[in-house]
């Protein structure tokens, strides 16, 4: 008997490629049965806006045998049988390994991706030539409970703020969830810990301001109903979803890049795979040109010496990070505190 597959025609720098999509009809979204061809082209409708945010960087692929409520797994290298256009770059992880990891540099690698049950597409903040230095500055506005979207709208538009101060330009999209995430374009001169230090300083300055709005703390039981502004965001081989990415929720939705005018008004939940291609068609890429002006960090780098002057140290890594100079113990504070 023979398998159920559908082909979509892909243009590309190469000329067009056809790529087969097999299963086309199995549900990746039960609750509005949307399908992993529905996937596949939603990817070639935003091909453009998502190759330009997200392609030539290293990207981890978030993978799901099933539907986006089952199992599901991270791919970092390219599986073996990838088509020869897929490419992949060395890149060295924390624990000082390096490893090939996938680079998407057409769409139809993003509609190959989907063949091997992509939903979440996560990039590297830096470019496949010089994946040691970002050429983003990526801040991660988190919602804690008690707080949601509406919260972190203001604290969005004050990091604006810091951040023009800082002589750098703010870019904006959603989560996908209840959370924002500011860029910044920066120079790809400095490596990950110069930039990992330099969104510490923005945010403390942003928690400085909205002292009663933002968190700093690495701990949940210390951040209360505040937004924390998650640095560790900013680490090597830590990625957010990217821009035009589906996320692997029920309703379909897509982080996406939005105009700051837009942002008192935005329903994170009206930008899905359905809605987002006739919106790209209508209004344009919110995003385009990012790269055009980059900026550097060297002022956000001099109020972390600021604050280390002042005795404002290193904040905590991931748990799986090698231990950091100058980090703090990787204690829970309440446990720590009942250990004496």
């Amino acid at each position: 008997m023979a398998r159920e597959e559908a082909h979509l025609t892909v243009s590309g720098p190469h000329g067009d490629r056809e790529m087969r999509v097999s299963s086309p009809g199995r549900v990746v979204w039960p609750g509005l049965g949307l399908t992993k061809l529905d996937l596949a082209r939603y990817m070639v409708d935003v091909g453009d806006a998502f190759l330009a945010a997200n392609g030539d960087r290293p990207v981890t692929l978030q993978r799901f045998k099933d539907t986006v409520d089952g199992e599901q797994f991270f791919s970092k290298n390219p599986p073996k049988g990838a088509p020869d256009f897929i490419r992949s770059v060395d890149v060295a992880y924390p624990s000082g390994r390096s490893h090939p990891q996938l680079v998407i540099d057409e769409v139809a690698a993003a509609v190959w991706a989907v063949q091997m049950n992509t939903v979440v597409f996560h990039p590297w903040a830096s470019r496949a030539g010089n994946p040691d230095n970002p050429d983003q500055l990526r801040i991660d506005l988190d919602p804690q409970p008690g707080t949601g979207f509406a919260e972190a709208v203001p604290v969005a538009r004050e990091l604006r703020r810091v951040l023009a101060e800082a002589e750098l330009e703010a870019f904006i999209k959603t989560s996908g969830n209840r959370g924002l995430h500011v860029f910044a374009p920066i120079e790809p001169t400095r490596e990950f810990l110069d930039v990992r230090h330099a969104v510490i300083a923005a945010a403390r300055e942003l928690e400085r301001r909205l002292p009663e709005q933002v968190t700093t703390a690495w701990w949940k039981e210390e951040r209360g109903a505040r937004i924390f502004v998650d640095f560790n965001q900013a680490n090597r081989d830590r990625t957010i979803a990217g821009a035009y990415s589906p996320r692997a929720l029920a309703n379909a939705a897509v982080s996406c890049p939005i105009r700051w005018e837009e942002l008192d008004s935005a329903d994170p939940a009206a930008f899905t795979i359905v809605t987002v291609p006739d919106r790209l068609k209508a209004t344009g890429d919110p995003w385009a040109g990012m790269h055009a002006n980059p900026g550097g960090i060297d002022l956000l780098l001099g109020w972390w010496d600021r604050d280390l002057e002042a005795g404002l140290g290193e904040l905590p890594f991931p748990p799986d990070f090698p231990k950091m100079p100058g980090e703090p113990p990787r204690v829970q504070p309440s446990r720590a505190r009942s250990q004496g």
